[in-house]
C-alpha cells in the first residue's frame, strides 16, 4: 500500500499498482509547472488529485500513517506549486 496525503484533505491509501499512474499524473503537472502553463496546471492537477481521491480509500481521521508521498492543497496556484512540482515532481519516480 501506498499513502498519499493531500494537505488539507487527509490521506488516501492506494494499491501500490497505482503508483506508475500516480507518476504519469505527477509528471505531467511537473511539466505544466516548468512551462507556466497554468491552464495545463490545472487540468493536470486536478485529475491527479481525482486519481488519488477515486481510486485510493480515506485513512480514518483517528489512525496514524506515515504518508509515502504529500500533495499540495487542492486549492494550490501555480506559483506555489512550483516548489512542490520542480524537478521530479512530487512524487519522485
Amino acid at each position: 500500500m501506498t499513502v498519499v496525503r493531500i494537505l488539507e484533505s487527509g490521506q488516501f491509501r492506494l494499491d501500490d499498482a497505482e503508483v506508475s499512474r500516480l507518476n504519469e499524473l505527477d509528471n505531467a503537472v511537473a511539466a505544466a509547472v516548468a512551462a507556466g502553463d497554468d491552464a495545463g496546471f490545472e487540468s493536470a492537477f486536478g485529475a491527479l488529485i481525482a486519481h488519488v481521491r477515486e481510486q485510493g480509500s480515506a485513512v480514518p481521521d483517528g489512525e496514524i500513517v506515515t504518508s509515502d508521498h504529500v500533495l499540495p492543497a487542492e486549492n494550490t496556484t501555480l506559483e506555489e506549486a512550483r516548489e512542490a512540482f520542480s524537478g521530479e515532481g512530487a512524487i519522485p519516480g
